[in-house]
């Protein structure tokens, strides 16, 4: 991974939006997180309860994450998190994943929020061990079929 200095979020632009879409996963991970194209078509239904960005380390597209914001929970509250994280196949294992969460936790508290969520597919090829090595506690809830976590930030 480059410097810190060289990671960076940048908005989803006419200028990106083909090689964000291009972006793929390692193919036994493709059904733990939907592609792009379904995250940007859910963020435009969300309108400003979604933050979509890019992940660049200096000029080279890496990745992708969308946050949700203040938005319903089935317990009656409001949470925000992270709802997609897509680390191009390629880019894995090299810190990118880490910096997307740590980016997403700065924005939250910018916001005023102190306390990140996220769901991930259980099973082999599932995020869970990445997200427990972040710090995230499972909350014993599901969301469909998707285990929730949490990480006081």
């Amino acid at each position: 991974m480059s410097g810190v200095s060289g990671l960076r979020l940048e908005v989803v632009t006419a200028g990106n939006v083909d090689a964000v879409l291009a972006l793929r996963v390692h193919p036994e991970q493709e059904d733990n997180v939907a592609p792009v194209a379904t995250s940007l078509a859910e963020a435009y239904a969300y309108g400003e309860n979604a933050w979509p960005r890019a992940i660049y380390d200096g000029e080279e597209l890496v990745g992708f994450l969308m946050a949700f914001l203040d938005i319903e929970w089935s317990d009656g509250g409001r949470r925000s998190g992270l709802w997609r994280l897509n680390i191009a196949a390629a880019h894995q294992g090299m810190g990118y994943g880490r910096f997307a969460v740590e980016a997403v936790g700065d924005e939250l508290r910018r916001r005023g929020v102190s306390q990140l969520y996220v769901s991930w597919h259980q099973g082999e090829h599932g995020p869970g061990d990445f997200y427990r090595q972040l710090g995230f506690r499972e909350t014993g809830e599901l969301s469909g079929d998707q285990a929730v976590g949490v990480l006081a930030i």
